[in-house]
C-alpha cells in the first residue's frame, strides 16, 4: 500500500496533521512523514502490544500496512535526534517546565540478538534476567513527565563483538559506558540546545553505580540539581581544614542540623506534619575539591525521616542552597510523575514491544513511543501557565 494510501485511512485530523508536520519536518521525504504519521496514529488507537505486525491491525489499516510500517521503523535511515529534539521543544513551548529526570528502563528480551541485551540480576527478585537497560530523559511540566530522549546501554560483547555490532547497526561511536555516563551526555545535550529551559535536575542516585560521578558530573556542567542520594555519600565538611563525612552521619550531628515542617496532604483528605531536617551548613563535593576548582560551588543536604519510623531516611545534595527547603522538595514531585509516565509508556506506547534487532530500529521506535505519549498528553493549545502545585499536594515528597 502506498504511503499517501495509508494518509487517507488514517485521515488528516488537524491535531494530528499539525502535531506530525511539526514533530517530524527533519525527515527529508513526505513518504516518510506519512509514515510516521501512520506510525502515531497506530500507537495512539491499537490495544496489547505495539510491533507493526500488531499496529497494521489497528481499525482503519489494512494487513498490508505492516510492511510500510516495519519499514519505516527498521529499514528508513531517518535521524531520530532532530526529532527529539523538536519534541523537547514542544513541550518546552506548550507547558511550564519545571525539572529535567532521567530514570532507569529495563526492557526483558528473550534471546541474544537484540541491541543491547544483556545477562543482569533483578534487584528486586534476585533472578538473572535477559533484557535490554535503557536510560529515559524526561522534561517534567505541570502535573506529568515527558519523555524527550533515550539512550541504550551497551556492556560485555556489545563493545568488543564486531560482527554482533555489524548486524545490529551499532554506530562506531557507541561503547559501553556506565548509565551515569549516559545521564552527564542528556545533560550536555540539553545545555548545547539554548532554547531548551535552564530548570533543575531532579535525580534518584540510590541505586546508581556512580552517584559521585554523576554529581560531579553536572556539577561540572554548571547545573542545579536536587540528587537523592545513599546515606554513605561521601562530602567535605568545613572550608579551610576540610573533613570527609557521609550525608548520613552529617545528619545525625543534632546540634549541626535545622529542623523544618512540611504539611502533606494525603490521598484520604488528612493534613499531616512531615519532618525535615536541613545541614545547617554547606558542604562539597570531594572529587571537585582537587586542585581547588570546587571551592566556589557551595551544596546543602537535607534530610527526610519516616514519620512513623518504619523506614530509613531520605537524604538529597542540592546547589539550590539558598532557597526555601520547601522550594527544593517541591521539585522531587517530579519523580513520581515520571514513575507515572514510565508505567503509561510501557501499558499504553509500548516502549517494551520491539521486536527488531538493530541499534536504529530501537531508536526510531523509542522515538515514536514518546511522540504517540506527548501528543495524548500534551496537544497544541493556547500558551498557558499550569497552577503551580503546592507543597500540600498528595505525592509532593513521597516515594517515587
Amino acid at each position: 500500500m502506498s504511503s499517501s494510501g495509508i494518509r487517507m485511512i488514517v485521515g488528516d485530523g488537524t491535531g494530528r496533521q499539525l502535531f506530525t508536520e511539526d514533530i517530524f519536518r527533519s525527515l527529508q521525504r513526505s513518504e516518510q512523514r506519512r509514515w510516521a504519521q501512520a506510525y502515531l496514529w497506530a500507537l495512539t488507537h491499537s490495544s496489547g502490544r505495539k510491533t507493526a505486525r500488531q499496529l497494521a491491525r489497528a481499525e482503519s489499516l489494512p494487513s498490508a500496512a505492516v510492511n510500510g510500517l516495519n519499514q519505516f521503523i527498521n529499514g528508513s535511515p531517518w535521524d531520530w535526534q532532530p526529532v527529539r529534539r523538536r519534541l523537547a521543544e514542544w513541550v518546552s513551548a506548550n507547558a511550564a517546565p519545571y525539572a529535567w529526570t532521567v530514570t532507569e528502563l529495563i526492557i526483558p528480551k528473550n534471546g541474544e540478538h537484540s541491541v543491547g541485551v544483556h545477562h543482569r540480576v533483578d534487584a528486586t527478585t534476585g533472578r538473572t534476567v535477559s533484557c535490554q537497560r535503557a536510560v529515559g530523559l524526561f522534561l517534567a511540566a505541570g502535573t506529568d513527565c515527558f519523555p524527550v530522549d533515550w539512550s541504550l546501554v551497551l556492556s560485555g560483547p556489545w563493545d568488543w563483538d564486531v560482527e554482533r555490532r555489524r548486524r545490529a547497526r551499532v554506530p562506531k561511536e557507541e561503547h559501553a559506558r556506565p548509565a551515569g555516563a549516559h545521564v552527564l551526555d542528556h545533560a550536555a545535550d540539553v545545555l548545547a540546545q539554548p532554547q531548551l529551559p535552564r530548570v533543575p535536575w531532579v535525580l534518584d542516585l540510590t541505586r546508581s553505580e556512580d552517584a559521585g560521578g554523576v554529581l560531579v558530573g553536572l556539577a561540572r556542567q554548571g547545573v542545579d540539581m536536587v540528587c537523592e542520594v545513599d546515606p554513605d555519600q561521601v562530602v567535605l565538611i568545613g572550608r579551610h581544614t576540610p573533613t570527609v563525612s557521609t550525608v548520613g552521619a552529617l545528619m545525625e550531628m543534632r546540634h549541626a542540623r535545622k529542623a523544618h515542617v512540611m504539611m502533606r496532604q494525603s490521598s484520604g483528605g488528612h493534613t499531616k506534619a512531615v519532618p525535615l531536617h536541613s545541614y545547617t551548613g554547606t558542604v562539597r563535593l570531594p572529587q571537585l575539591d582537587i586542585g581547588g576548582e570546587g571551592n566556589s560551588r557551595a551544596y546543602r543536604v537535607l534530610e527526610r525521616p519516616d514519620p512513623d519510623g518504619r523506614q530509613p531516611a531520605r537524604y538529597w545534595i542540592t546547589s539550590l542552597a539558598d532557597h526555601d527547603v520547601e522550594e527544593v522538595l517541591a521539585l522531587v514531585r517530579s519523580r513520581a510523575a515520571t514513575t507515572a509516565a514510565l508505567t503509561a509508556l510501557r501499558e499504553r506506547f509500548g516502549v517494551l514491544d520491539f521486536e527488531g534487532r538493530s541499534f536504529p530500529g530501537w531508536h526510531h521506535h523509542m522515538t515514536m513511543a514518546s511522540a504517540a505519549y506527548i501528543y495524548q498528553h500534551l496537544p497544541a493549545a493556547p500558551r498557558g501557565v499550569p497552577p503551580t502545585p503546592t507543597v500540600s499536594e498528595p505525592d509532593l515528597i513521597g516515594t517515587a
